[in-house]
């Protein structure tokens, strides 16, 4: 029988329940047990694709080409597990589904309702991805209890317990215990709150974890204990710490893994974490520091690029590296002196990103990066406008542009190509997930990989105009990997540089604390190299 665990958030948002579940899965991966994960996200569009950064952090890409919330890339990131388009569900797509079954008539003329009609596709997307070999499910409820849009969701997995028995599922919620400076203590009473609020819905927690900054005292452990009535060995703390990594080997220290396998009536199996703890180990413990510039459009929100930003923290463990990243919004380059933001900087990274804004500013960052010998990369816009900024200034061809932002340039050497042309919806002309992409022999992309062969994960529409690519490839710019029928460029690599490499895919997608992506480990390897050398 499979076992479910339910995990969610109250007093506010941003407490951290993506990486309290990735962790909670990371566990229950140390003691043997086969999982899979799955985010419930309350907000009515259909998918985050539409989404702007700002709003929603990063879109996360899984290989079958959905596009998810962000904690899907702690899920990957945390665990074994390669996720796909089942393992996140909004309102919109229940929604969705349910009404396109009224309209087929697969009611029957009955009156369309939130219960049971909604709360039961719920329940179904929850027990679908439960098939095959999974022992235990982990599914992360998004929003706070209280939010209206959550009510379906927690509707659903209070009926769950009902239809699957209450020794198959266990409740755990994440709430805030502050700790106020004015009267030096910690106050259990919003967590209190929180739980009441929850039992009003009909669900009564099986364990409390307490994000907190200071250390849970006994006191406020059995306060908690007792005021939500949750067994003392339920009450977990969550503390604030300088690694996410970190958090589940502090989890088990409080053995949060032996209550869940208790409460789920499982045999507590040993548990392997050594790997793991050498892993944060090494992260703690860097013998080097290097510092990239970021040079992006949303770098004012955090998680705009959080599979980014873990990837360049992986990348530098190879390197017993400690990488720091200097956020570099690229709209004040097109303004400002550069050389003032790059001071001090051993590399430079462009991220992806949709729209105009903020694109000249990219290719001036690049400009700098290719004439002053700074190792960079690109990924994705930060390959198109790689291939603008040589067409401009190494080409000759001034106004050599993407028709994404100029679609009257006489150089388009950015553009969408005429198959995908025919297709009206923009979306439709996305390519989205997992693609192959073949390595050209003697490149420093096929040394890294170390095969000739890959499959990597895109998000992007645009693409390099091959009309144009026999005199950017004749004049130092080379294509380093392609679409397996060379119709596509998927690598570009610049002669004569320190490491000049950019990616049409997203590398970080697939970046992992095990097993960090071998290009962006080589660009970091470079970034170091130039510190110490200065070439």
């Amino acid at each position: 029988m499979t076992r479910y665990i339910f995990v969610t958030g109250g007093v506010l948002s941003s407490l951290g329940k993506g990486v309290a579940s990735a962790s909670i899965g990371t566990l229950l991966e140390a003691r043997g047990y086969r999982i899979t994960m799955q985010k419930l996200d309350p907000y009515l569009n259909v998918d985050p694709g539409t989404l702007t950064p700002y709003q929603h952090g990063e879109v996360f890409v899984t290989k079958d080409g959905a596009e998810t919330d962000l904690d899907l890339g702690h899920y990957e990131r945390f665990t074994s597990l390669t996720l796909t388009l089942l393992n996140n569900t909004t309102s919109g797509q229940v929604y969705y589904a349910v009404i396109e079954k009224e309209r087929r008539g697969d009611f029957l003329g009955r009156t369309i309702q939130v219960v049971p009609h909604i709360t039961d596709e719920i329940k179904h997307r929850i027990k679908r991805v439960a098939k095959g070999r999974v022992e235990i499910v982990i599914t992360e409820i998004g929003g706070t209890v209280g939010d209206i849009e959550s009510l379906p969701f927690l509707e659903a997995v209070r009926q769950f317990r009902q239809d699957v028995g209450q020794e198959n599922t266990c409740h755990i919620h994440l709430t805030y215990v502050p700790f106020i400076h004015a009267a030096a203590e910690l106050k259990t009473k919003p967590t209190q709150h929180s739980v009441e609020r929850l039992r009003e819905i009909g669900i009564q927690p099986d364990i409390i974890l307490c994000r907190t900054e200071k250390t849970l005292s006994m006191e406020a452990r059995e306060k908690i204990s007792l005021y939500c009535s949750v067994p003392p060995e339920g009450v977990v703390e969550a503390p604030d710490t300088d690694c996410i990594y970190a958090i589940p080997l502090i989890f088990h220290r409080e053995r949060l893994d032996t209550v869940i396998l208790r409460r789920l009536h499982l045999r507590p199996r040993r548990s392997r974490l050594k790997k793991w703890e050498k892993l944060v180990e090494a992260m703690r413990q860097p013998q080097k520091e290097v510092e990239i510039a970021m040079v992006g459009k949303y770098v004012r929100l955090q998680d705009s690029y959080k599979s980014l930003d873990e990837a360049l923290h992986h990348a530098g463990l190879p390197n017993r590296t400690c990488v720091k990243i200097r956020k570099v919004d690229s709209e004040t380059l097109e303004k400002d002196d550069i050389a003032r933001h790059f001071k001090g900087i051993s590399g430079i990274l462009v991220p992806g990103g949709f729209g105009v804004r903020g694109v000249e500013g990219m290719i001036s960052a690049i400009r700098y990066a290719r004439e002053n010998g700074i190792p960079y990369f690109g990924i994705c816009l930060g390959l198109q406008v790689s291939v603008v900024e040589f067409a401009r200034n190494v080409c000759g061809w001034n106004d050599a542009h993407s028709t994404e932002f100029d679609p009257h340039t006489k150089h388009p050497v950015i553009t969408i190509l005429d198959s995908q042309k025919e297709v009206k919806d923009l979306g439709g002309t996305m390519r989205l997930g997992g693609y192959p992409c073949v390595l050209v022999a003697g490149s420093v992309s096929r040394r890294v990989y170390g095969k000739n062969r890959v499959s990597e994960r895109h998000r992007h529409r645009y693409e390099v105009n091959p009309e144009f690519l026999p005199e950017i490839k004749k004049r130092g710019l080379s294509p380093a990997g392609g679409s397996p029928d060379r119709r596509l460029v998927e690598i570009v690599e610049l002669k004569d540089h320190p490491f000049f490499v950019a990616t049409q895919f997203h590398p970080e997608f697939q970046s992992r604390l095990s097993a960090p992506h071998p290009l962006l480990a080589a660009f970091i390897s470079a970034c170091v190299k130039y510190k110490e050398t200065g070439n």
